[in-house]
């Protein structure tokens, strides 16, 4: 049965879901989530695999020890190594989703030695994008995110939400037409909003620093992704030496919830070829 723990990790208690026995595999929440937003696959993982999940600093329903003062991608990065060495169980296999798989990133890049396989969904690094014409692509994205943005200012974080949600899912009315259970994960994650916009840059990966990366890389992309996630998805995989790039049919960002039989059936080829 599922049980959930808890682990200190520099000064922060983080709360974690494990399940199941064997390789450990470590599972890596995005932006305005927690150790919730992998349900999907929990199931099917746990059947052959150590399934851990674990909320993030500031994640997750526990209260904050400060403000979000120490919201960055670098903090999140540094946690996860803690946390990964606290587990006793050598390299593990990790799994990220968008900002979650920009941490596994620096992870993979600053502690290799806690690295058994990356398997990345569409993971946001965006240092890692040099091609101008890709930069381009990137910036006229991310004014999509200016609404968003506003309603986090004017302290509206339900109303930021759901215009974040509806541009990552490429689709206005996305938010709404969630089941009703993440919609409720993903409110209550709102709070991060200020600090997730609000924070400093991440560590300044270069495509040369991802192509250090040896343990086995896949990355994962949605079919009807929009194209700010498909080209740091491209990206990351040309970066590294031998990653391999899959392709989810009929969905788009969400692709873990949104088809996640096929999700699902990918990761465990990648984990069962280790």
């Amino acid at each position: 049965a599922p049980t959930m723990k808890q682990a200190l990790v520099d000064g922060v208690t983080l709360n974690y879901l494990e399940q199941g026995q064997g390789t450990t595999v470590v599972f890596v929440h995005g932006a305005f989530s927690d150790h919730r937003n992998w349900d999907a696959q929990r199931a099917e993982v746990s059947k052959r695999y150590r399934f851990i999940a674990s909320d993030q600093r500031y994640f997750g329903t526990a209260p904050w020890a400060d403000n979000a003062t120490r919201y960055s991608l670098a903090n999140h990065a540094n946690d996860l190594a803690a946390f990964i060495q606290q587990l006793h169980s050598g390299p593990v296999h990790v799994v990220g989703w968008s900002y979650g798989g920009a941490i596994a990133l620096v992870l993979a890049t600053k502690r290799p030695d806690l690295v058994r396989s990356l398997f990345l969904n569409e993971p946001s690094l965006g240092s890692i994008i040099s091609d101008p014409a890709d930069q381009q692509t990137l910036a006229e994205e991310r004014k999509g995110l200016a609404p968003a943005v506003a309603a986090s200012k004017a302290n509206d974080q339900a109303q930021s939400l759901q215009l974040f949600a509806d541009w990552v899912n490429n689709q206005p009315g996305s938010f709404a037409a969630l089941p009703l259970a993440m919609r409720n994960v993903h409110l209550e994650n709102a709070r991060t909003l200020p600090a997730h916009f609000a924070s400093p840059s991440p560590p300044a990966i270069s495509c040369s620093q991802l192509g250090q990366i040896k343990v086995p890389v896949v990355v994962a992309k949605g079919q009807q992704s929009r194209p700010f996630f498909t080209v740091l998805a491209d990206t990351t995989q040309r970066c590294i030496p031998g990653a391999r790039i899959i392709v989810t049919p009929n969905a788009g960002h969400m692709a873990p919830a949104q088809n996640a039989s096929a999700f699902n059936a990918a990761l465990l080829t990648h984990l069962d070829s280790q």
